[in-house]
């Protein structure tokens, strides 16, 4: 069976598509692009060395001002009024520049090209903010990740996941139960505000999923958020089959990055002791921060394969 092209009429001439009949709806797109800078630009970038001033503001800036152009830019998408956009920028490795970019509105047609929009929007920007140290800079890609509303109702990238913070917890020491709260900071090149664990390292944050806690409890074991050290306790995500590199979204705009699955444990802690068991070291996952901010419990957030 032949799919009907929207954007064609009867005699295959390219045509605007009639909205004027649907009902407005709750709309929201995200999307990702990232950009090869190089590892001198970068190095320039975040150190804010950078000739032509602040890139991570005017690249903000222009992805804002590019979503709410993008009916004049690609001829057969409609006016939207937008209600927000957001763009969440990010250092990435040693030579790398992401973007995850949303937008939202509440209208008779989706928001899918505003998100995309403001995501090249911003790595165009940066490749015009660090041309002059690298020519050879390049958009690596720009995709659609997540996107509600609508006829067609919800879509995920396959390379992606969605699930959801149950409960945030830090501790003052290693190796010990923390105590569980409910909105924390997340810190570029630390973690959680205030955490033990946090630094400038590989492990800055630690994950569990509830179901791996629910594991334990189903053995008889006295457990809760924060018994087994997890900064973050998640739900909706195989976290340990994620694999290392992950990109991690959280709904209010920070950033991770999977950067370990399981530990080592050379000698039994604290939390073994208290819990009689440990899952955290067969389940639990690390990432560090790229793009800072604070989260809390009850929020949304995706996972991106890259």
């Amino acid at each position: 069976m032949t799919e009907t092209l929207t954007h064609q009429d009867g005699e295959g001439r390219v045509k605007m598509v009639d909205v004027g009949q649907k009902s407005p709806t709750s709309r929201m797109a995200l999307a990702f692009s990232s950009l090869y800078a190089g590892e001198k630009a970068l190095a320039l970038l975040t150190a804010g060395e950078l000739a032509k001033g602040d890139a991570w503001a005017a690249s903000r800036v222009a992805a804002i001002m590019a979503a709410k152009k993008t009916s004049e830019l690609i001829p057969l998408t409609h006016p939207i009024r937008l209600d927000s956009v957001r763009v969440d920028l990010f250092a990435w490795g040693k030579d790398r520049i992401g973007c995850f970019a949303s937008a939202a509105g509440f209208d008779r047609t989706g928001v899918e090209m505003e998100a995309m929009m403001a995501a090249a929007t911003a790595m165009l920007n940066m490749y015009d903010m660090v041309k002059g140290v690298d020519k050879g800079a390049y958009i690596e890609q720009t995709r659609l990740v997540y996107k509600t509303g609508g006829k067609s109702g919800d879509w995920l990238s396959p390379a992606a996941q969605t699930g959801r913070i149950e409960k945030l917890a830090t501790s003052k020491g290693k190796g010990t139960p923390k105590d569980p709260c409910d909105e924390a900071l997340l810190k570029v090149r630390f973690g959680l505000e205030s955490d033990a664990h946090g630094g400038d390292w590989h492990r800055q944050v630690s994950l569990l999923g509830v179901e791996s806690i629910e594991k334990m409890r189903s053995k008889g074991l006295d457990v809760d958020f924060g018994s087994f050290a997890e900064n973050i306790a998640t739900s909706g995500v195989c976290l340990y089959e994620l694999p290392i590199g992950t990109l991690m979204w959280c709904e209010a705009g920070p950033v991770m990055q999977v950067t370990q699955i399981g530990k080592e444990c050379h000698t039994k802690c604290a939390v073994y002791y208290r819990a009689g068991d440990c899952v955290m070291p067969r389940e639990g996952i690390f990432t560090i921060v790229l793009a800072g901010g604070r989260i809390a419990a009850g929020e949304r957030f995706i996972t991106l394969q890259v």
